[in-house]
């Protein structure tokens, strides 16, 4: 099992070019194949997404354990998904998740998931922000929205998702225009359903909204036998593609 070391190399640089922000794939044993491409040597990679079991579990799991700490070895933070379920889950809920991230699995940071966008909601995530940077140095915090929030949360947090959905929507979405004070690397956009034909047509629309970290897929939310099957969970079968084209700069 790889050696897991705090390393302030992983959060002290900025996002400079378009890269990957993985929300989180299967568990290591489900999906071993997506975990072992995230070490691939230069592979242009922001940050990766532990989800253990909708947060860190309730206690250390091997495996996850050692996928988190290949990732890092490998230079690339990993970040703790926090749900804070658009306000509806408390502060020591949400801090308890934050402690055992960081004593199990030495995470860099953290998405908070399911992140409320409105101006009243501010208060209390930026309360959560202040705590969460307190407890981990140089905690690199993303919001996940899904959608435009008010712009205060923007002088909290390192990144904000400001979309997460299909590509039918997607295709025809605009950025708010606050975002233009800010530089890409501060949004991130995930996107499932588009197909290898629109990829290089989905990542022109990242670069014009200004969003230089992003997840495509085209891999869809379907209901099975098994349930809701989440479209993050497995690699694109473009994976390749969308590595390559990124790796040498997205083509103007």
């Amino acid at each position: 099992m790889p050696h897991l070391t705090r390393r302030k190399a992983l959060t002290a640089g900025t996002v400079q070019r378009t890269g990957l922000g993985i929300p989180g794939f299967a568990h290591p044993l489900l999906a071993p194949t997506e975990w072992g491409e995230l070490t691939r040597p230069g592979a242009p990679l922001h940050w990766v997404v532990l989800d253990v079991a909708d947060g860190p579990g309730v206690r250390p799991d091997p495996h996850c354990l050692e996928a988190a700490g290949r990732i890092r070895n490998a230079g690339v933070r990993v970040l703790g998904r926090i749900d804070t379920r658009y306000g509806g889950r408390g502060f020591d809920e949400a801090l308890s998740d934050a402690r055992r991230f960081l004593d199990w699995y030495q995470v860099d940071g953290f998405l908070l998931d399911h992140c409320p966008a409105d101006r009243d909601d501010l208060p209390e995530i930026r309360r959560i922000t202040t705590t969460l940077r307190a407890l981990g140095e140089g905690a690199h915090i993303v919001y996940g929205h899904g959608t435009h929030p008010y712009p205060g949360y923007a002088e909290n947090a390192d990144q904000l998702v400001t979309f997460s959905g299909p590509w039918s929507d997607y295709r025809w979405s605009q950025a708010a225009e606050w975002t233009a004070d800010y530089p890409p690397e501060r949004f991130c956009h995930f996107v499932h359903g588009i197909p290898l034909g629109h990829l290089d047509e989905a990542l022109r629309v990242a670069r014009w909204q200004g969003a230089a970290t992003i997840y495509f897929t085209d891999r869809t939310h379907r209901t099975d036998r098994g349930g809701r099957t989440d479209p993050w969970e497995s690699m694109p079968g473009y994976w390749d593609e969308i590595v390559s084209r990124i790796g040498t700069g997205v083509s103007e």
